[in-house]
């Protein structure tokens, strides 16, 4: 797949405030500028976005309709999924309907709305996978204590405060892109509303914004993703240490869908966030293709390797596709 961008030059900082005009329509550059590439471009996104909904629907279905995966593993997986169907949604949809119809416009307060779901639900993501690590850490390292520890109401606590965090976080960078001026350069290098294109396009100081986006941004992604590094070498330590050969096998499957899925979205969302990048046509179709993969290909896969590499979720998509569902919501 191309992904053709054009040569934006760096905003210049040193204008005149006189110039700085009130903008209320930013351009989005899309995927591709080639004509002949925009009808298989919508055909593609649409399915994966299409696919991608569905997969991670169905996996909170069976998970919520299947009282043996009323468990906190389970519980989280369902939330994660549900995030992965709202993070996509922020951008693919409207990526989609650019493409229909030849329109690459997005309003200011559109564009602002979007940054700020955007920013909630991919962070979401990064604190739930996070979230998901210490829980297999505790089930695996501590068993004995693991109902004790991952009771229903802690599960709950953790998964709340996940969504303030990511909130408030999202409306920290949402805020600052506001104060921001935009002049007559309002092309967005990208496909969707995102802090380092929005920063590019903008006439205004953004030093600010670039060292909130360093600080604050790069303890969001790297944070957890240490949190989760340390986890797993308890893990991988304690599963050594199993005498059953089956029992190391059946630990290591259950952490090896966890482990996939992380090293796919931190490896994309580093490479976005953490390394910079210059305005050069090479860097920015680099940017685009691994905002491409943490946007979309991340979330379409989710349900697929939890699911294949899962027993007990595989049954349970089984029973729930066969109708053969066991509801047990009031207990």
């Amino acid at each position: 797949l191309a992904l053709t961008q054009p040569t934006i030059p760096p905003p210049s900082h040193s204008q005149n405030p006189c110039n700085q005009t009130s903008i209320f329509e930013f351009l989005l550059w899309g995927l591709s500028e080639r004509p002949e590439q925009q009808r298989f471009l919508f055909l593609l996104f649409l399915w994966m976005y299409v696919v991608t909904v569905v997969g991670n629907l169905l996996i909170v279905l069976a998970i919520g309709t299947d009282a043996r995966l009323h468990t906190p593993m389970y519980f989280f997986l369902a939330s994660l999924s549900c995030a992965d169907i709202l993070f996509t949604s922020t951008t693919v949809p409207k990526a989609l309907v650019n493409i229909q119809t030849q329109s690459r416009s997005i309003s200011y307060t559109g564009c602002l709305v979007q940054l700020y779901f955007f920013l909630t639900f991919g962070d979401m993501d990064i604190f739930l996978l996070a979230t998901m690590a210490y829980d297999r850490y505790v089930a695996i390292c501590h068993p004995l204590h693991y109902k004790m520890v991952m009771s229903c109401r802690r599960c709950t606590f953790l998964v709340t405060a996940c969504w303030i965090l990511t909130s408030l976080v999202a409306m920290t960078h949402t805020f600052l892109i506001f104060r921001l001026s935009f002049c007559s350069k309002k092309i967005i290098p990208d496909f969707f509303c995102d802090l380092g294109p929005l920063m590019k396009v903008s006439c205004s100081d953004t030093q600010v914004n670039e060292l909130v986006l360093l600080f604050l941004g790069g303890a969001v992604i790297l944070i957890p993703f240490v949190l989760i590094l340390v986890s797993y070498i308890y893990i991988v330590s304690a599963i050594l240490r199993v005498p059953s050969a089956q029992g190391r096998r059946k630990a290591f499957s259950t952490c090896g869908s966890h482990l996939a899925v992380v090293a796919l979205f931190f490896g994309t969302v580093i490479r976005a966030y953490l390394c910079p990048s210059s305005s050069s046509s090479n860097s920015i179709e680099e940017d685009t293709a691994a905002a491409v993969m943490y946007t979309v290909v991340t979330p379409l896969l989710n349900p697929f390797i939890y699911s294949l590499r899962n027993k007990d979720m595989k049954c349970a998509l089984v029973r729930f596709l066969r109708g053969k569902v066991f509801f047990s919501w009031g207990q």
